[in-house]
Protein backbone atom coordinates (compact mmCIF):
# COMPACT_ATOMS: atom_id res chain seq x y z
CA UNK A 1 0.00 0.00 0.00
CA UNK A 2 1.59 3.37 -1.18
CA UNK A 3 2.82 5.61 1.84
CA UNK A 4 1.31 8.94 0.07
CA UNK A 5 -2.23 7.21 0.28
CA UNK A 6 -2.17 7.33 4.35
CA UNK A 7 -1.61 11.22 4.50
CA UNK A 8 -4.06 12.24 7.09
CA UNK A 9 -3.08 16.14 6.07
CA UNK A 10 -2.89 17.37 2.65
CA UNK A 11 0.52 18.58 1.37
CA UNK A 12 1.24 22.12 1.66
CA UNK A 13 -0.68 23.43 -1.33
CA UNK A 14 -3.16 20.50 -2.11
CA UNK A 15 -6.92 20.70 -1.26
CA UNK A 16 -8.62 18.02 0.59
CA UNK A 17 -9.31 14.84 -2.04
CA UNK A 18 -6.46 15.82 -4.30
CA UNK A 19 -4.07 13.11 -2.95
CA UNK A 20 -3.92 9.60 -4.54
CA UNK A 21 -5.99 6.58 -3.13
CA UNK A 22 -7.63 5.90 -0.14
CA UNK A 23 -6.62 7.39 3.32
CA UNK A 24 -7.29 4.02 5.08
CA UNK A 25 -4.30 4.49 7.56
CA UNK A 26 -4.86 2.90 11.39
CA UNK A 27 -5.70 6.62 12.88
CA UNK A 28 -7.43 4.89 15.68
CA UNK A 29 -4.96 6.99 18.35
CA UNK A 30 -4.93 11.05 18.36
CA UNK A 31 -3.86 11.64 15.25
CA UNK A 32 -2.79 15.40 15.54
CA UNK A 33 -1.59 17.38 18.38
CA UNK A 34 -3.89 19.73 20.32
CA UNK A 35 -2.11 23.04 18.88
CA UNK A 36 -0.59 22.70 15.19
CA UNK A 37 3.00 22.16 14.68
CA UNK A 38 4.97 24.94 13.46
CA UNK A 39 5.79 23.53 9.74
CA UNK A 40 3.70 21.02 9.76
CA UNK A 41 3.76 19.27 6.12
CA UNK A 42 0.98 16.48 6.31
CA UNK A 43 0.41 13.91 9.31
CA UNK A 44 0.75 10.02 7.96
CA UNK A 45 -0.83 6.77 8.89
CA UNK A 46 0.01 3.34 7.59
CA UNK A 47 -0.57 -0.38 8.78
CA UNK A 48 2.82 -0.67 8.06
CA UNK A 49 3.48 1.19 11.42
CA UNK A 50 0.33 0.39 13.07
CA UNK A 51 -0.59 2.75 15.59
CA UNK A 52 1.72 5.68 15.06
CA UNK A 53 1.32 8.83 13.22
CA UNK A 54 4.00 10.50 11.85
CA UNK A 55 3.96 14.01 11.35
CA UNK A 56 6.38 15.74 8.60
CA UNK A 57 7.45 19.22 9.40
CA UNK A 58 9.79 21.74 7.77
CA UNK A 59 12.43 22.74 10.15
CA UNK A 60 13.70 26.38 10.13
CA UNK A 61 16.93 25.30 12.30
CA UNK A 62 17.78 21.53 13.28
CA UNK A 63 21.38 22.24 15.30
CA UNK A 64 20.80 22.60 19.19
CA UNK A 65 22.82 24.19 21.67
CA UNK A 66 22.78 22.83 25.37
CA UNK A 67 21.84 24.81 27.83
CA UNK A 68 24.63 26.42 29.32
CA UNK A 69 25.75 24.88 32.59
CA UNK A 70 24.84 21.50 31.73
CA UNK A 71 27.14 18.49 32.61
CA UNK A 72 26.89 17.16 28.81
CA UNK A 73 30.01 16.56 27.09
CA UNK A 74 29.24 18.22 24.36
CA UNK A 75 27.54 21.38 23.09
CA UNK A 76 25.51 20.67 20.17
CA UNK A 77 23.31 18.42 19.02
CA UNK A 78 20.63 17.33 16.11
CA UNK A 79 17.28 15.29 17.00
CA UNK A 80 15.87 14.00 13.22
CA UNK A 81 12.59 13.11 15.15
CA UNK A 82 10.75 13.97 18.14
CA UNK A 83 8.40 11.10 19.48
CA UNK A 84 9.90 7.62 19.65
CA UNK A 85 8.48 4.13 18.56
CA UNK A 86 10.29 2.75 20.78
CA UNK A 87 7.89 3.18 23.52
CA UNK A 88 10.61 2.72 26.35
CA UNK A 89 8.72 2.95 29.66
CA UNK A 90 11.79 4.40 30.93
CA UNK A 91 12.56 7.21 28.29
CA UNK A 92 13.82 10.43 29.90
CA UNK A 93 12.83 12.70 27.42
CA UNK A 94 8.74 11.83 27.50
CA UNK A 95 8.41 15.08 28.92
CA UNK A 96 9.75 16.81 26.03
CA UNK A 97 6.65 15.95 24.27
CA UNK A 98 4.40 17.78 26.67
CA UNK A 99 5.65 20.85 24.78
CA UNK A 100 4.48 19.79 21.75
CA UNK A 101 1.02 19.76 23.43
CA UNK A 102 1.31 15.56 23.33
CA UNK A 103 1.16 13.95 26.50
CA UNK A 104 4.13 12.24 27.66
CA UNK A 105 2.53 8.63 27.52
CA UNK A 106 1.04 6.97 24.83
CA UNK A 107 1.55 10.32 22.60
CA UNK A 108 5.37 10.23 23.11
CA UNK A 109 4.76 6.40 21.68
CA UNK A 110 2.76 6.74 18.96
CA UNK A 111 3.12 10.63 17.46
CA UNK A 112 6.16 11.01 16.03
CA UNK A 113 7.22 14.36 14.48
CA UNK A 114 9.74 13.73 11.95
CA UNK A 115 12.05 16.96 10.31
CA UNK A 116 11.88 15.94 6.67
CA UNK A 117 14.08 18.69 5.47
CA UNK A 118 16.47 18.48 8.59
CA UNK A 119 19.49 17.16 6.32
CA UNK A 120 19.20 20.22 4.05
CA UNK A 121 18.86 22.70 7.13
CA UNK A 122 21.73 21.14 8.58
CA UNK A 123 23.67 21.91 5.61
CA UNK A 124 23.36 24.98 5.30
CA UNK A 125 24.13 25.77 9.36
CA UNK A 126 27.38 23.67 9.10
CA UNK A 127 28.52 26.07 5.82
CA UNK A 128 27.99 29.50 8.37
CA UNK A 129 31.43 31.00 8.62
CA UNK A 130 30.80 31.46 12.59
CA UNK A 131 30.03 27.72 12.56
CA UNK A 132 33.17 26.21 15.19
CA UNK A 133 32.81 22.52 13.91
CA UNK A 134 32.54 21.28 17.62
CA UNK A 135 31.23 17.63 18.17
CA UNK A 136 27.42 17.47 17.36
CA UNK A 137 25.58 14.99 19.13
CA UNK A 138 22.70 12.33 18.05
CA UNK A 139 20.25 10.71 19.70
CA UNK A 140 20.92 12.39 23.01
CA UNK A 141 16.60 12.90 23.21
CA UNK A 142 15.43 10.50 20.52
CA UNK A 143 16.52 7.76 19.18
CA UNK A 144 17.53 9.03 15.62
CA UNK A 145 17.32 4.77 13.89
CA UNK A 146 14.03 4.04 15.26
CA UNK A 147 11.82 2.87 13.13
CA UNK A 148 10.35 5.58 11.16
CA UNK A 149 14.59 5.67 9.85
CA UNK A 150 14.00 2.99 7.77
CA UNK A 151 10.91 4.72 5.63
CA UNK A 152 12.72 8.29 5.95
CA UNK A 153 16.42 7.58 5.70
CA UNK A 154 17.48 11.10 7.27
CA UNK A 155 20.48 9.81 9.13
CA UNK A 156 22.41 9.36 5.69
CA UNK A 157 22.72 13.02 4.91
CA UNK A 158 22.99 13.88 8.14
CA UNK A 159 26.04 12.23 8.59
CA UNK A 160 27.20 13.20 5.28
CA UNK A 161 26.76 17.06 6.20
CA UNK A 162 28.56 16.51 9.14
CA UNK A 163 31.49 15.23 8.06
CA UNK A 164 31.72 16.91 4.89
CA UNK A 165 32.03 19.79 7.18
CA UNK A 166 34.58 19.02 9.20
CA UNK A 167 32.40 18.59 11.74
CA UNK A 168 33.40 15.78 15.21
CA UNK A 169 29.93 13.48 15.46
CA UNK A 170 28.48 10.84 17.92
CA UNK A 171 25.63 8.64 17.39
CA UNK A 172 23.31 7.21 20.70
CA UNK A 173 20.80 4.39 19.49
CA UNK A 174 19.20 1.57 20.00
CA UNK A 175 18.44 0.55 16.67
CA UNK A 176 20.08 -2.19 14.58
CA UNK A 177 19.27 0.14 11.62
CA UNK A 178 22.67 1.85 12.19
CA UNK A 179 24.22 -1.57 10.61
CA UNK A 180 23.01 0.06 7.16
CA UNK A 181 25.14 3.60 7.78
CA UNK A 182 28.23 1.31 8.69
CA UNK A 183 30.11 1.81 5.15
CA UNK A 184 28.82 5.70 5.37
CA UNK A 185 29.95 6.09 8.73
CA UNK A 186 33.52 3.79 8.23
CA UNK A 187 33.73 7.22 5.46
CA UNK A 188 32.67 9.48 8.19
CA UNK A 189 35.61 8.30 10.28
CA UNK A 190 38.21 8.91 7.68
CA UNK A 191 37.06 12.57 7.83
CA UNK A 192 36.43 12.99 11.16
CA UNK A 193 36.31 12.07 14.60
CA UNK A 194 33.73 9.84 15.06
CA UNK A 195 31.92 7.96 18.57
CA UNK A 196 29.18 5.60 18.46
CA UNK A 197 27.05 4.71 21.65
CA UNK A 198 24.75 1.31 22.19
CA UNK A 199 22.08 1.47 24.85
CA UNK A 200 21.63 -1.77 26.22
CA UNK A 201 21.04 -2.49 29.73
CA UNK A 202 20.05 -6.44 30.08
CA UNK A 203 20.05 -9.34 28.43
CA UNK A 204 16.45 -10.61 29.54
CA UNK A 205 14.61 -10.80 26.13
CA UNK A 206 11.03 -10.92 27.97
CA UNK A 207 11.57 -7.90 30.06
CA UNK A 208 13.33 -6.46 27.08
CA UNK A 209 10.35 -6.90 25.32
CA UNK A 210 8.16 -5.78 28.39
CA UNK A 211 10.01 -2.44 28.88
CA UNK A 212 11.34 -1.33 25.59
CA UNK A 213 8.53 -2.96 23.06
CA UNK A 214 9.44 -1.17 19.75
CA UNK A 215 13.28 -1.56 20.52
CA UNK A 216 15.66 -4.49 18.36
CA UNK A 217 16.23 -7.37 21.37
CA UNK A 218 19.55 -7.92 23.09
CA UNK A 219 20.91 -10.53 21.18
CA UNK A 220 20.39 -8.24 17.98
CA UNK A 221 21.80 -5.05 19.73
CA UNK A 222 24.95 -7.32 20.69
CA UNK A 223 25.57 -8.41 17.03
CA UNK A 224 25.59 -4.60 15.89
CA UNK A 225 28.53 -3.64 18.94
CA UNK A 226 29.90 -7.02 16.88
CA UNK A 227 29.61 -5.49 13.60
CA UNK A 228 30.66 -1.98 14.90
CA UNK A 229 33.89 -3.46 15.98
CA UNK A 230 34.58 -5.78 13.11
CA UNK A 231 34.23 -2.25 10.74
CA UNK A 232 36.95 -0.97 12.50
CA UNK A 233 34.41 1.19 14.26
CA UNK A 234 34.30 2.27 17.99
CA UNK A 235 31.37 1.43 20.17
CA UNK A 236 31.11 2.05 24.08
CA UNK A 237 27.37 0.85 25.60
CA UNK A 238 25.51 2.73 27.85
CA UNK A 239 23.90 -0.09 29.91
CA UNK A 240 21.13 2.30 31.58
CA UNK A 241 19.07 2.02 32.74
CA UNK A 242 20.18 -0.56 35.45
CA UNK A 243 16.23 -1.63 37.22
CA UNK A 244 15.93 -2.13 40.29
CA UNK A 245 14.61 -6.28 41.55
CA UNK A 246 14.48 -6.34 37.73
CA UNK A 247 17.62 -6.61 36.63
CA UNK A 248 20.06 -5.68 38.86
CA UNK A 249 20.84 -9.12 40.55
CA UNK A 250 24.48 -10.45 40.41
CA UNK A 251 23.31 -12.98 37.63
CA UNK A 252 21.86 -9.96 35.32
CA UNK A 253 24.81 -7.93 35.47
CA UNK A 254 27.48 -10.88 35.20
CA UNK A 255 25.46 -11.87 32.21
CA UNK A 256 25.31 -8.22 30.57
CA UNK A 257 28.82 -7.51 30.86
CA UNK A 258 30.13 -10.52 30.02
CA UNK A 259 28.23 -10.32 26.68
CA UNK A 260 29.43 -7.15 25.70
CA UNK A 261 32.83 -8.06 26.45
CA UNK A 262 32.42 -10.90 24.15
CA UNK A 263 30.93 -8.77 21.49
CA UNK A 264 34.12 -6.23 21.69
CA UNK A 265 32.68 -3.02 23.54
CA UNK A 266 34.99 -0.60 23.54
CA UNK A 267 34.18 0.73 27.08
CA UNK A 268 30.59 0.65 29.24
CA UNK A 269 29.08 3.16 31.55
CA UNK A 270 26.09 1.82 33.75
CA UNK A 271 23.70 3.55 36.22
CA UNK A 272 20.27 2.94 37.55
CA UNK A 273 16.89 3.80 36.63
CA UNK A 274 16.74 7.29 36.41
CA UNK A 275 12.70 8.76 36.87
CA UNK A 276 12.29 12.69 36.03
CA UNK A 277 8.70 14.28 36.15
CA UNK A 278 6.97 12.77 33.27
CA UNK A 279 8.57 9.77 32.71
CA UNK A 280 8.09 8.95 36.52
CA UNK A 281 4.05 8.73 36.47
CA UNK A 282 4.53 6.63 33.00
CA UNK A 283 7.17 4.20 34.92
CA UNK A 284 5.10 4.11 38.11
CA UNK A 285 1.84 3.19 36.31
CA UNK A 286 3.62 0.01 34.75
CA UNK A 287 5.35 -0.83 37.93
CA UNK A 288 1.95 -0.83 39.02
CA UNK A 289 0.19 -2.77 36.20
CA UNK A 290 3.03 -5.31 36.09
CA UNK A 291 4.63 -5.76 39.05
CA UNK A 292 2.18 -4.67 41.88
CA UNK A 293 4.18 -6.47 44.39
CA UNK A 294 7.29 -3.74 43.73
CA UNK A 295 5.22 -0.39 43.57
CA UNK A 296 5.41 0.12 46.92
CA UNK A 297 9.26 -0.47 46.94
CA UNK A 298 9.60 1.49 44.35
CA UNK A 299 7.87 4.47 45.53
CA UNK A 300 10.05 4.56 48.98
CA UNK A 301 12.82 4.17 46.80
CA UNK A 302 12.84 7.45 44.78
CA UNK A 303 11.06 9.11 47.32
CA UNK A 304 9.49 12.33 46.11
CA UNK A 305 12.91 12.76 43.49
CA UNK A 306 14.29 11.37 40.38
CA UNK A 307 17.09 8.90 41.61
CA UNK A 308 17.26 6.07 43.45
CA UNK A 309 18.27 6.70 47.20
CA UNK A 310 22.07 7.24 48.04
CA UNK A 311 22.05 3.72 49.87
CA UNK A 312 21.07 1.86 46.65
CA UNK A 313 23.54 4.10 44.36
CA UNK A 314 26.62 3.11 46.65
CA UNK A 315 25.15 -0.22 46.46
CA UNK A 316 24.89 -0.70 43.08
CA UNK A 317 27.96 1.41 41.91
CA UNK A 318 29.86 -1.19 43.68
CA UNK A 319 28.15 -4.28 41.91
CA UNK A 320 29.11 -2.68 38.73
CA UNK A 321 33.15 -2.01 39.60
CA UNK A 322 33.04 -5.78 40.20
CA UNK A 323 31.47 -7.12 37.11
CA UNK A 324 33.40 -4.68 34.96
CA UNK A 325 36.43 -5.80 36.44
CA UNK A 326 35.68 -9.36 36.01
CA UNK A 327 35.25 -8.92 32.69
CA UNK A 328 37.68 -6.34 31.35
CA UNK A 329 36.39 -3.27 31.25
CA UNK A 330 38.39 -0.69 33.09
CA UNK A 331 38.70 3.08 34.29
CA UNK A 332 36.65 5.84 35.87
CA UNK A 333 33.77 5.35 33.16
CA UNK A 334 32.39 2.54 35.01
CA UNK A 335 29.27 3.47 36.79
CA UNK A 336 27.41 6.66 36.04
CA UNK A 337 26.36 8.03 39.82
CA UNK A 338 30.00 8.24 40.23
CA UNK A 339 29.56 11.04 43.02
CA UNK A 340 26.43 9.76 44.93
CA UNK A 341 26.19 12.84 46.75
CA UNK A 342 25.16 14.51 42.89
CA UNK A 343 23.88 11.68 41.20
CA UNK A 344 23.73 14.56 38.50
CA UNK A 345 27.49 13.71 37.21
CA UNK A 346 25.11 11.03 35.20
CA UNK A 347 24.74 13.23 33.26
CA UNK A 348 28.58 13.84 31.83
CA UNK A 349 29.52 10.04 32.63
CA UNK A 350 29.75 8.39 28.57
CA UNK A 351 31.32 4.58 27.96
CA UNK A 352 34.74 5.05 26.05
CA UNK A 353 34.32 4.75 22.31
CA UNK A 354 30.93 6.55 22.37
CA UNK A 355 32.44 10.32 21.91
CA UNK A 356 34.68 11.17 19.09
CA UNK A 357 37.83 11.48 21.48
CA UNK A 358 37.17 8.04 23.47
CA UNK A 359 39.55 5.23 23.49
CA UNK A 360 39.25 1.49 24.16
CA UNK A 361 38.28 -0.29 27.07
CA UNK A 362 41.75 -1.27 29.39
CA UNK A 363 42.23 -4.41 31.01
CA UNK A 364 40.39 -5.46 34.34
CA UNK A 365 40.99 -3.37 37.83
CA UNK A 366 43.01 -5.43 39.89
CA UNK A 367 41.36 -7.12 43.45
CA UNK A 368 38.08 -7.14 42.76
CA UNK A 369 35.14 -6.71 45.23
CA UNK A 370 33.52 -9.94 47.05
CA UNK A 371 30.10 -10.75 46.13
CA UNK A 372 27.89 -8.46 48.33
CA UNK A 373 24.42 -8.99 48.35
CA UNK A 374 21.63 -6.17 47.91
CA UNK A 375 20.40 -4.47 50.85
CA UNK A 376 17.31 -4.84 52.84
CA UNK A 377 16.45 -1.40 53.62
CA UNK A 378 15.17 -0.38 50.19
Amino acid sequence: MRWDAQALKPKLGEQPGEQGGNSTGTAGLAAEPLLPLAGLVRSVSTPEFAGVTFHEVTAKSVLNKVAAGSRMPFEWTVNPYRGCSHACVYCFARKSHTYLDFDAGLDFDSQVVVKINAAEVLRKELAKPSWGRQQVALGTNTDPYQRAEGRYSLMPGIIGALADSGTPLSILTKGTLLARDIPLLKHAAAQVPVGIGISLAMMDAQLSEAVEPGTPGPRARLKLVSRLRDAGLPCGVMAMPILPWLSDSDEALDSLFGALASAGATGVTAGALYLKPGTREWFMQWIAARHPELAGRYRRLYGTGSYASKEYREWLAGRIRYFKARHGFSGSQGFSHRDVDDPRDEEAQYPAGSLPQGGAGGTAHAGAAPAASQPTLF
